[in-house]
């Protein structure tokens, strides 16, 4: 599933499966610090069937994450996180247009946390809204913002 990158040759993104399991681990702990995934979680999306797993690939590393899958008709985006060093090179705009390519549904839901007003703008440029809070939905207590797309 590798996809077209001639629009910005410092990267591309391509299919992520079980061999990427250390970098992918690495990609959710260093964004998402106490939220990362546990390793059981992470190996688990890396091979249940029907989930779309896209990696962001820089050289021979693995910059950016996302995974996404499709839950009661609704696009869910489950994950999508840049490594620090590598943000600001629209990676994660390019991982999130590569989720919502392989998704069929006509809504595209994520959860973003109340404080990650980066990522929310990045969201809000691509024509998501918010549609829900869920309360306390993230460790140490912070509320988790639905933001959907329709198309």
């Amino acid at each position: 599933m590798p996809m077209d990158t001639t629009s910005n040759p410092l990267f591309a993104i391509l299919a992520s499966d079980l061999r990427d399991l250390r970098q992918v681990a690495r990609v959710e702990k260093e964004c998402f610090l106490e939220d990362a995934w546990p390793l059981i979680d992470v190996i688990t999306m890396l091979v249940f069937p029907g989930i779309i797993r896209l990696k962001a690939q820089v050289g021979d590393q693995i910059a950016g994450f996302a995974s996404a899958e499709v839950r009661s008709g609704i696009g869910w985006i489950t994950t999508i996180g840049v490594i620090p060093a590598y943000r600001r090179r629209g990676i994660a705009r390019a991982l999130l247009a590569a989720c919502e390519e392989h998704l069929s549904t006509a809504r595209i839901r994520l959860c973003v946390r109340r404080s990650n007003r980066a990522a929310q703008l990045l969201y809000q440029q691509q024509d998501y809204r918010q549609v829900d809070a869920w309360p306390g939905y993230y460790r140490g207590g912070e509320d988790a913002l639905v933001m959907e797309k329709s198309r």
